[in-house]
């Protein structure tokens, strides 16, 4: 039955090449990746929220709130068992996995991630888990895309490409913002935006809105029309929001970061799964919006009914105060990140998008109702407003993409009015945010590894290439007390390269090179032979590399600053091999090739 299989699908390939172009059939896959996109976003939106009916509409809401403190620990627990005995393999985050699978596995995804998330996720957020599904879905997708590419013998450059087909049409079946979801693989993956790369990135988000249209009617995520007009006596009211957006973009990355470095040092996973578990369920006990997702909070934001979102405090404080409705409103902005943090260090799955929504939607209503009981005049300050632009700042700034930001919550109300606050607000909060995180929570790690594939054509191409790859080994060592005549004898006559590397006999370590070049003027003095050692005619190196630190960027930053021709490499203290400019440079043109897809 395989035979018969594989023979089918060469048949296919054959009459594929013969038939139909290369771009004509990425075309094709590209809505074929966009509406599977669509169905994944379809299939975890609807588990996650029948999880939570069931739990919620039958045992919470009728009978006790004690229950927010166990289920955490429940789908936890689940999720571990899911992973350990039905994967056996490690899910990780969804938009950091593929960002990784981008930069150093040449876009080639497990197929157990087709998956792992679709199943994991809903079971994590429905069991109050305090993150999102938009990271999930589009591991899900991009999994997807990234093994039928494989299927079809499709390129790297093809294959990258379709993961951020894959990206775009989960964000526009989830949203319903098929032109932000677009921005959204672009500027989240890196992606060269061209005629050829942009046609097959609308037919996925094309045809995955498609799909949530048939799966979930006109329903809106986010649904809003703006009332209030933008005004130019706004634009200092703008401002302060994004210096506000920027701070508490730094503040969100902080956190998150080292809650997720705290939980690392705790080596057994049932440990964290406890700590995690036993954390998020306090702080869902006490605060019952981080419940899950929290787009019902943002939406009643949106419409103005805070009270609405507050209304099961646990003090049962009085929600006609105003100041009091704004400390519990800060509340929630301080502790979601940390309640999302604690969901994953707990071993659940799930991702920071809607996380970033809520906080952002928070923010902006309570600087709005701050700003008003301060005395400002509502016509300047529009709550509602200020709530859809907070999100704006907050998604600038945590996940460093300013367009993305832009376009979704332009698409989301339907129109362009509030254009200009998006931008002020985006820009503003971006640049403090980017000042002291160079890297966004998605890429911070890679980032500070140099493993990121960025829009910058040169280091992309060099972080794609494998520093084993150019590292040469047919050298002839010498040791430091061999004399010139053992030298000419055992390396000159026998290499066919100009430079000896100088190592310790016993421990291997590079202790200096010998360069042609200074064996010349003594190697004819037969007089030398027993008079002059390796140790008298050794040079340090110009500079050395570090296999086991070093990335490409590095290795061309040092043939750049000692203008050498070959740099000796070292793994673990102990020589290993030369890595040579020309080979470095050929291996570059070869990569670039493949990187662009000519």
């Amino acid at each position: 039955m395989a035979a018969t299989n594989k023979t089918l699908l060469t048949r296919f390939l054959i009459w594929r090449i013969k038939h139909i172009s290369h771009r004509q059939f990425v075309y094709i896959i590209s809505i074929v990746v966009g509406l599977m996109s669509g169905l994944a976003a379809v299939t975890i939106k609807n588990l996650t929220h029948l999880i939570q009916s069931l739990l919620e509409g039958k045992l919470i809401k009728e009978y006790q709130t004690a229950f927010y403190f166990i289920f955490p620990v429940i789908g936890f627990t689940l999720v571990y068992l899911f992973i350990r005995f039905v994967l056996r393999n490690k899910v990780s985050h969804g938009i950091p996995s593929t960002l990784f699978a981008i930069s150093k596995r040449k876009g080639i995804m497990k197929r157990f991630q087709m998956f792992g998330s679709l199943i994991a996720a809903p079971i994590t957020v429905g069991f109050g888990g305090s993150v999102g599904l938009e990271g999930p879905t589009v591991a899900t997708g991009a999994a997807f895309s990234s093994n039928l590419s494989r299927l079809l013998h499709l390129n790297q450059a093809t294959r990258t490409l379709l993961i951020g087909c894959a990206a775009a049409g989960a964000m526009s079946c989830i949203f319903k913002a098929p032109i932000a979801a677009i921005i959204f693989a672009v500027e989240v993956f890196s992606l060269d935006l061209t005629l050829a790369s942009l046609i097959p990135l609308l037919l996925a988000s094309i045809s995955a809105i498609i799909t949530s249209y048939f799966f979930f009617g006109n329903d809106i995520l986010l649904p809003f029309t703006i009332v209030d007009k933008f005004d130019l006596n706004d634009i200092p009211y703008y401002i302060l929001l994004g210096i506000v957006a920027g701070f508490v973009s730094i503040y969100f990355t902080e956190t998150y970061d080292r809650i997720q470095k705290g939980f690392d040092k705790i080596g057994s996973p049932v440990k964290r799964l406890i700590i995690g578990g036993i954390g998020i369920g306090i702080l869902v006990y006490f605060i019952p919006p981080l419940y899950g997702e929290g787009f019902d909070v943002i939406n009643n934001l949106i419409h103005g009914n805070a009270e609405k979102a507050l209304d099961h405090n646990y003090l049962n404080l009085d929600l006609s105060n105003s100041w009091i409705v704004i400390g519990l409103l800060i509340g929630l902005v301080v502790f979601k990140i940390i309640a999302s943090a604690l969901t994953f260090g707990a071993g659940g799955v799930g991702g920071i998008f809607a996380p970033t929504l809520f906080m952002g939607s928070i923010m902006g209503y309570t600087l709005a109702r701050i700003l008003t009981l301060l005395g400002v005049n509502s016509e300047y300050v529009s709550i509602s407003n200020f709530t859809l632009v907070g999100m704006t700042g907050l998604m600038a700034g945590v996940l460093h993409a300013p367009l993305t930001a832009i376009f979704l919550i332009a698409e989301l109300t339907g129109g362009y009015e509030l254009f200009i606050p998006l931008m002020i607000t985006a820009a503003i909060s971006f640049s403090i945010t980017k000042y002291f995180h160079p890297h966004s929570v998605y890429t911070m790690e890679l980032g500070r590894r140099g493993e990121l594939i960025t829009h910058d054509k040169d280091h992309a191409v060099l972080t794609l290439m494998d520093i084993k790859s150019v590292i040469e080994q047919n050298f002839i060592s010498v040791f430091p007390e061999m004399t010139l005549g053992e030298i000419v004898h055992e390396a000159v006559v026998k290499s066919k390269r100009n430079i000896f590397p100088v190592v310790h006999p016993k421990t291997n370590t590079l202790e200096g090179i010998i360069l042609l070049d200074d064996l010349r003027p003594v190697m004819f003095d037969q007089s030398l032979y027993k008079e002059i050692t390796a140790r008298d005619l050794m040079q340090p190196p110009p500079d050395i590399v570090v296999m086991e630190k070093d990335r490409m960027t590095d290795v061309m930053k040092k043939f750049q600053d000692t203008g050498a021709w070959n740099l000796p490499v070292v793994s673990e203290n102990s020589y290993f091999g030369f890595v040579s400019k020309s080979k470095l440079l050929t291996a570059y043109r070869r990569k670039l090739i493949d990187f662009s897809g000519k």
